[in-house]
């Protein structure tokens, strides 16, 4: 199978991400689009912690109080998006134990499945 080619516009991190996953496993389309989404979302994660660099981690609000600079909450929500949608692909721990996504998926069917059949084995009827 050839190699999806890299979404345009990724920065590193989003280039980073890309190219372990598609390295490493053979994607549906789909999951190449959730992956794209991911790529990019690390990206704005790394945009927001280089903002955060340099800014203060305390603003002034509109009545003059002093506030959580905005930039943290964003960073903290996009950075649980990342994590949502690296779930959602399902990817194995072990790439090299299998090469697709959806192999990984049948593996663990099987391996639920067995595990219930011995977990009824040993239940009273």
């Amino acid at each position: 199978m050839t190699k999806p080619r890299t979404p345009a516009r990724l920065q590193a991190r989003g280039r980073a991400l890309w190219s372990s996953v598609v390295d490493a496993y053979d994607l549906r389309p789909d999951e190449l689009v959730l992956l794209a989404h991911a790529a990019r979302t690390a990206d704005t994660i790394e945009q927001l912690e280089d903002a955060l660099r340099t800014a203060p981690l305390t603003v002034s609000g509109s009545q003059g109080q002093e506030r959580i600079n905005s930039m943290l909450p964003e960073v903290r929500q996009q950075r649980v998006v990342l994590a949502s949608m690296l779930r959602q692909l399902r990817l194995p721990d072990d790439p090299t134990e299998v090469r697709t996504v959806a192999e990984a998926q049948r593996r663990s069917m099987s391996a639920r499945k067995a595990a219930r059949a011995r977990w009824d084995l040993g239940k009273p009827s």
